[in-house]
C-alpha cells in the first residue's frame, strides 16, 4: 500500500518545515561553489550575508545521515534566528538539493565542500554545531580551518569510533551491513532504524503505509551516492583512533540512551579531545537530541556558544 502524492503525509509536513524555516528569517538558496558542486542552504537573505554592521555570531548547522537539513534542524533554527544567530543550514553532497560530478565520497570532502560555501558566502568566521554524520565533517572543519572555525559542537557523533564499535552496531539492529541501517528500503528497516535512534515509543507503531511514504520521499533520492558516502567514511575502519585534540573550545551533546553511538562513547571522546571539550548528556533521550529534547539541547548549545 503506498500514499499518492496529494496524500502523502511526508510532503505535507515538508512544506510546514519550509513555512517554519521561512518565518524564522531565512531562505532557500542555491550555490556552485566550484565547477563540480552545487549546495543547497537555508541561510539568510543574500543581502544579509556580509552585511558589515552585522555583530551576531554565525552558527552552520550540520545535519546527520538521513532527511535533509531542515528535517533536523527545524527547532533550532525557530529558536536562534534571525535575533541570536545568523544561521546557515545547508545540505551536505548528496542530500537534499547537494549534488556533485565529484567522485569524492569522504566525510573530508564534505568538510571541504562546507568550507568553501561559508567563504562563497562570504562568511570569515563561525561556529560549527554537527550531529552525528555532521559531526564527522564539523570535526573536519575545526581541524582543517582553525582561523575562521570559532567554536564546536559535536552532538551524538562517534567520531572516536573502531571497527568493534560498527560491528556493535550492526549486531544491535540485526543488519548484516550499515546501508541496511542507515539506509532504509523497507518499512520494518526504517522502523529498526527508528527504534535505534529515538526514544519515543510512539513513533515505532506508525503503519508501514506511512513508513513507506517517508523512504519514497526521503530515502530514495541519490541513494547510490548515499551508500557510497557510508563507504567513504574514515572513521571505524579499524581499531585505531584517527582523530586529535582541537585549537577550539568544544561542546560534546549526547543522548544517555543513543544506541547508534552508546554513551560511554562520549565520555572517552572528551577525554580525547582533551581540556578545551565539555560534555553534556541529555538524560532519556537518544540519538537525535536536538529533536527529542529541543529546548534543553538548543539551551545548553546556546551557553555554550554565548558564553553565559
Amino acid at each position: 500500500m503506498s500514499l499518492s502524492s496529494y496524500l502523502s503525509p511526508t510532503r505535507l509536513l515538508e512544506g510546514y518545515l519550509r513555512r517554519c524555516l521561512t518565518s524564522a528569517g531565512l531562505t532557500s538558496q542555491t550555490l556552485s561553489i566550484d565547477s563540480e558542486t552545487t549546495i543547497h542552504f537555508w541561510g539568510p537573505p543574500p543581502l544579509d550575508h556580509r552585511s558589515d554592521d552585522d555583530d551576531r555570531p554565525v552558527m552552520l548547522l550540520l545535519h546527520g545521515f538521513g532527511p535533509s537539513s531542515m528535517w533536523q534542524w527545524r527547532r533550532q533554527i525557530q529558536a536562534f534566528s534571525p535575533s541570536v544567530f545568523r544561521l546557515y543550514s545547508p545540505d551536505l553532497v548528496f542530500f537534499g538539493d547537494s549534488t556533485s560530478s565529484s567522485t569524492n565520497r569522504t566525510e573530508v570532502f564534505q568538510a571541504e565542500c562546507m568550507a568553501k560555501l561559508m567563504e562563497k558566502i562570504g562568511v570569515e568566521k563561525y561556529n560549527v554545531v554537527g550531529t552525528s554524520y555532521g559531526g564527522f565533517v564539523a570535526y573536519h572543519m575545526a581541524k582543517m580551518w582553525p582561523e575562521k572555525v570559532e567554536k564546536v559542537v559535536i552532538a551524538s557523533s562517534g567520531i572516536n569510533m573502531r571497527k568493534c564499535d560498527s560491528e556493535s552496531l550492526l549486531q544491535r539492529s540485526n543488519c548484516e551491513c550499515i546501508e541496511k541501517v542507515m539506509l532504509p528500503s523497507t518499512a520494518t528497516e526504517l522502523r529498526t532504524l527508528m527504534a535505534l535512534a529515538s526514544s519515543w515509543r510512539l513513533v515505532r507503531m506508525f503503519p508501514d503505509a506511512l513508513w513507506n511514504d517517508v523512504i519514497n520521499n526521503l530515502y530514495k533520492k541519490n541513494r547510490k551516492e548515499k551508500i557510497e558516502l557510508l563507504k567513504g567514511v574514515t572513521f571505524g575502519r579499524n581499531e585505531n583512533l584517527n582523530i586529535d585534540p582541537l585549537s577550539q573550545e568544544v561542546l560534546i551533546v549526547w543522548g544517555d540512551k543513543d544506541q547508534i553511538f552508546p554513551v560511554k562513547m562520549a565520555y572517552e571522546l572528551k577525554e580525547i579531545l582533551g581540556e578545551k571539550a565539555k560534555l553534556e548528556i541529555i538524560d532519556n533521550t537518544s540519538h537525535v537530541p536536538q529533536i527529542e529534547c529541543a529546548q534543553e539541547f538548543n539551551n545548553i548549545v546556546l551557553k555554550f556558544l554565548k558564553g553565559s
